[in-house]
């Protein structure tokens, strides 16, 4: 029977003894966001044929100006954040969010030991979180201003009908 989770979603799903999931929040926010990148980078791998007369008859795969420029501009912002994050990690991180490799696959291309990609992965979404700005507990401002011209809040119904 085939699922449509992925290696980020189980992992999110998945609990210790202690009832904390394996992957937190932010972790599963920054995993879609790269996903989301990847794809507008045009980078995923495609699962049905192209039918563009451009590149039917091409026997290239195309040159760097047959790109949109939103594919370019996500390109470049990918290659930003690959230079932030351990070469490791950003291998494991395409590969899981970006191809959909499974961990298992992961873990016997490089000849890593068993349950190593989910420890590589979780550093990696955690750096990668950082760098997206986004924590693991949301946080605002300490103190708000009022924000109403009014001194005193009136009453939505009134006490006294009398």
């Amino acid at each position: 029977m085939p699922t449509d989770q992925t290696a980020v979603d189980r992992l999110a799903a998945s609990r210790d003894n202690d009832g904390q999931a394996f992957l937190g929040p932010h972790h599963v926010q920054a995993a879609q966001r790269l996903e989301r990148l990847i794809r507008r980078a045009q980078l995923a791998p495609r699962l049905t044929m192209s039918y563009d007369p451009a590149r039917v008859g091409s026997k290239s795969g195309g040159t760097p100006g047959d790109i949109a420029d939103s594919a370019s501009h996500a390109r470049q912002r990918l290659n930003r954040l690959a230079a932030q994050l351990p070469p490791d990690c950003w291998g494991v991180l395409f590969d899981v969010c970006g191809v959909g490799k499974g961990l298992q696959a992961v873990e016997t291309e490089r000849r890593w030991p068993r349950r190593s990609a989910k420890l590589v992965l979780r550093i990696g979404l955690s750096q990668l979180a950082a760098q997206l700005g986004l924590l693991e507990q949301a946080a605002g401002p300490e103190h708000l201003s009022a924000r109403t011209w009014r001194s005193e809040r009136l009453p939505i119904i009134a006490e006294d009908c009398s």
